[in-house]
């Protein structure tokens, strides 16, 4: 009993969505698996099984895929169920069954609920508008005790209940806490299985059929480019061995990429970021490279967590600061230079060799090196009419193409780029303002365009 009182107590990743003790009548622990999608180093299903194991309760997983998630295209689809599939090996190695239902999420979840009769539920967190609109309809639905797990950040967002400026004002915030979070976490295994059959069937976990079934069209599959804790693991083993010792120095440069091209497999939960994070700061590199790693890692990619989960209009160009705001209107009738489409930026048919090389790199590989990425959304808004349209085409571009797409590092980047957020006033200039301004005179002054160009063409 005092093992269960330690787990049920109040904590900064956890939020207790439907109060209360455990049903003593419940039959299981109920994972709700949404935005974390492993099955290792998962906070929430560390509380699940934990939770468990204390009540002496077999642990469930349920995962509710639906067809039409907002903005998702095939190439996301095939990259979630094959995250599904490495989770669902490693939740069977922990002793938890993968339940798979079909259907919007929050319904599904209540549809397992009713067949399984948990004592209590566990969620994990996700900030975007269809997951905070699940996870409400799931909390007015339920019973029994709701608790969701802040899972995918190293520090949790609750300590920053409001909108952060800048990456200036939570760095500091963050670095006074990390060090009490930044800590392997363990994975405890379920010491009770069900031993019978469940009480409802899921769907089978086959990916061709699954696909077929889903019916999603749109972006094609990106050809090797997987999804799966297994190729996270690859490819955060890569950075680790090839390119953290040259990632303060060449970051920047798209050819050869010195990142760790892992933020779809963070977007979907195939990582944890504070796997990543532990495997950084024990690295052999030099220093400046792990120090700039983290700061991508954790400072950056938590602001934008910040942005989305504390301003109701991250998507909307609404959402970014007054100043900008006031400056882009001031210079809303400015001439532009050129008048591009959205087809025709989707075609990457503009006068601009770099801006369609970045195009092309973006539906080819489903990416875009971040630094061409800032470059990418600041010339839409040079050449569309005004910043609202600029702000809708790169969103929709972005979410449509990119393997990240509808993630907090996505919304953020654009309202950056185009709407000034968690930037500040530049020099004045025409279009732009205030707001900071990109050519391609100084892209091709910091990286080596040709070589870039020469890639992208090569790519077919």
């Amino acid at each position: 009993m005092e093992r269960l009182d330690r787990l049920l107590e109040p904590h900064a990743r956890v939020r207790v969505a439907r109060p209360g003790r455990p049903d003593p009548e419940g039959r299981c622990v109920l994972y709700w698996m949404q935005r974390s999608q492993r099955g290792r180093d998962n906070g929430a299903l560390n509380l699940a099984i934990a939770l468990g194991n204390a009540l002496g309760l077999p642990v469930a997983t349920v995962f509710g895929l639906t067809a039409d998630y907002p903005g998702a295209e095939r190439r996301h689809y095939r990259f979630l169920l094959e995250g599904l599939v490495d989770a669902a090996a490693d939740l069977e190695d922990r002793g938890v069954p993968l339940l798979l239902g079909l259907g919007r999420p929050d319904e599904v979840v209540l549809r397992f609920v009713k067949a399984l009769s948990p004592a209590i539920v566990i969620g994990d967190e996700n900030p975007v508008r269809p997951g905070v609109f699940w996870r409400e309809r799931v909390t007015e639905g339920l019973s029994m005790p709701l608790r969701f797990v802040d899972t995918d950040v190293v520090v949790p967002t609750s300590f920053f209940p409001n909108e952060e400026f800048a990456a200036r004002t939570i760095r500091p915030k963050i670095h006074r806490l990390w060090n009490e979070y930044l800590k392997p976490i363990p994975n405890p295994v379920a010491k009770t299985r069900f031993t019978t059959p469940l009480a409802v069937e899921g769907a089978r976990l086959e990916i061709e059929p699954l696909m077929e079934a889903l019916k999603v069209g749109g972006a094609g599959e990106v050809a090797g480019y997987r999804g799966g804790s297994r190729e996270a693991e690859r490819r955060l083993t890569r950075f680790l061995g090839e390119r953290l010792s040259r990632y303060e120095s060449e970051r920047n440069q798209p050819t050869p990429y010195m990142t760790s091209e892992l933020s779809a497999h963070l977007h979907f939960g195939h990582i944890s970021p504070l796997t990543i994070a532990l495997a950084i700061r024990s690295a052999d590199a030099p220093q400046e490279s792990i120090a700039s790693a983290l700061e991508e890692l954790i400072v950056r990619r938590e602001l934008a967590i910040n942005f989305v989960a504390r301003n109701p209009r991250y998507d909307q160009l609404a959402g970014c600061p007054d100043w900008a705001l006031k400056t882009l209107r001031a210079h809303a009738n400015d001439p532009r230079p050129f008048h591009y489409s959205k087809a025709q930026f989707e075609d990457a048919a503009t006068h601009d060799h770099v801006w369609n090389a970045a195009q092309r790199e973006m539906t080819i590989t489903g990416r875009m090196h971040n630094y061409l990425r800032m470059y990418w959304a600041k010339k839409i808004l040079e050449w569309t009419p005004d910043a609202e349209t600029a702000f809708g085409i790169a969103l929709e571009l972005n979410d449509r193409y990119e393997m990240d797409g509808r993630d907090p590092n996505g919304y953020t980047g654009v309202a950056w780029a185009i709407g000034g957020k968690h930037d500040r006033p530049w020099p004045e200039r025409p279009i732009f303002g205030t707001v900071r301004y990109m050519n391609e005179a100084g892209i091709r002054r910091k990286l080596d365009c040709e070589a870039y160009l020469a890639w992208v063409s090569a790519l077919g």
